[in-house]
């Protein structure tokens, strides 16, 4: 009988990375994806898209609680204002920025108007304000506007060159 093992015998062996859960955008379920699916990963219970290469707007505290809180992948989140000028000049940077992160990083935006108690819970003093998230807690914040490829290499830094 011979020491070396089977293909299959190895496959089990194997470290498989485990499943990333992902807050739907639509229904704000919680979805359990596997890295290795490839696009389009889509929602387990409204079955619509988990990525549409548009930022996500969170409407509501809660739903900006569970997204942070639940979402495995890093959560990039723009809080902006309906008033504020150099954050309309940035939205179309920051649509880029969620085609390019996706799936890797979460991309949101958080008005401060409609959910202004975010404002106070953050310390946000300025609008357009970015802060990165990863694990739930913050790793990183940026008030100011920024391009879209400041915005990408500022979350590269961030997260060690991991996206």
């Amino acid at each position: 009988m011979s020491d070396i093992a089977a293909p299959a015998e190895l496959a089990a062996t194997v470290q498989q990375p485990s499943a990333h859960n992902i807050v739907c955008p639509h229904c704000h379920e919680v979805t359990a994806v596997s890295p290795a699916n490839s696009l389009p990963a889509t929602c387990g219970s409204c079955q619509k898209a988990l990525f549409t290469g548009q930022p996500v707007n969170l409407t509501d505290e809660a739903t900006f609680d569970k997204t942070i809180a639940q979402t495995d992948i890093p959560v990039l989140v723009d809080f902006w204002a309906p008033w504020c000028g150099p954050c309309h000049q940035m939205a179309p940077g920051y649509v880029q920025v969620a085609k390019q992160l996706e799936p890797k990083v979460r991309v949101v935006k958080a008005d401060t108007e409609a959910i202004a108690s975010l404002s106070a819970r953050f310390n946000i003093r300025m609008v357009p304000t970015m802060m990165l998230f990863s694990g739930g807690k913050e790793i990183g914040r940026r008030p100011g506007a920024m391009s879209g490829n400041d915005i990408v290499k500022w979350a590269n830094l961030l997260l060690k060159n991991k996206i």
